[in-house]
């Protein structure tokens, strides 16, 4: 075996003639921006499953069989698979998974994703591959969270040839920019106005905790926001996502869109969300007498 196969675990050298296996390399697996994608991964799914009592300790050994991505699916799809609750058969579980990631695919398939998954990569515990479809799901749920940009990762890739084991490595992209992940490829008005004065526009910053947009709510709908239902002086992050997710309400109250951003874009000072969301009031209130 060449120095690079020196991590490799004895069953993932048991492989067949010309069969291949893939492993994430042990020093991407301690980069900071890794671990932080696992956990918020981990932390999400635990909450969106929290009342099924379901707690995922470990990605590659608590997803593969199926069970817990069907629970996912159907809980942020808000639908039920027809499948069977239980299998213990390989054969049961990769139809499980078959079911499941069909479903998952006409969900994200209209939305142009590239689909970096495949039920034996899942079933045979490939992290990079379950790290791929979380991602998108994620993406596609616009899930409450921020995940870390461009994390890349060095795969060794590992084949069988006449008996002899050969190994090489890739870079796998896990994540590139939010907005990228989203697919906010068309470009508007609103690009334009950001392309041609991004250098005055920093004052939108004071808009991060929420206060101003639920105020400014109130103003432009011409009611009182009571003041128990925001925090007036947010001190922690939750507060300023609470804030901010609280406005969002009001503007789809108000008859707006929901707002292509999410809420912790902009308590993140993610400057472009946050001029997406005045952009789109002032669009529908410039005309107010």
């Amino acid at each position: 075996m060449s120095p690079a196969l020196a991590d490799v675990h004895p069953e993932d050298t048991q492989l067949e003639e010309n069969e291949e296996r893939t492993m994430i390399d042990p020093t991407s697996k301690e980069d900071p921006k890794f671990k932080e994608l696992v956990k918020v991964l981990l932390d999400w799914i635990n909450d969106v499953l929290v009342e099924e009592r379901i707690i995922v300790k470990q990605l590659e050994e608590d997803l593969y069989d199926g069970q817990v991505l069907q629970k996912l699916l159907e809980k942020l799809a808000g639908c039920k698979l027809n499948v069977a609750e239980v299998t213990q058969s390989e054969i049961g579980q990769k139809q499980k998974l078959q079911t499941v990631l069909e479903a998952v695919h006409d969900l994200l398939r209209p939305r142009g994703w590239a689909l970096r998954w495949s039920v034996d990569s899942i079933h045979g515990k490939n992290l990079v591959a379950i790290l791929h479809l979380l991602v998108s799901l994620a993406m596609h749920f616009r899930a409450p969270i921020r995940l870390p940009e461009h994390v890349t990762v060095q795969v060794v890739v590992v084949r069988k040839r006449e008996g002899l084991l050969h190994s090489s490595h890739i870079s796998e992209e896990l994540t590139t920019t939010t907005e990228m992940m989203m697919g906010r490829f068309e470009r508007d008005a609103f690009d334009t106005l950001f392309d041609h004065a991004p250098d005055k526009l920093s004052v939108v910053k004071k808009f991060a905790d929420g206060v101003y947009l639920v105020l400014l709510m109130g103003l432009l709908e011409d009611y009182f926001v009571p003041l128990h239902n925001f925090y007036l002086t947010p001190e922690s992050f939750d507060q300023k996502v609470h804030n901010v997710s609280f406005a969002f309400e009001l503007m789809l109250d108000g008859g707006l869109k929901k707002p292509k951003a999410r809420p912790e874009d902009v308590v993140n000072l993610d400057l472009k969300s946050t001029l997406r969301v005045l952009y789109n009031l002032f669009t529908k209130y410039k005309n107010m007498e």
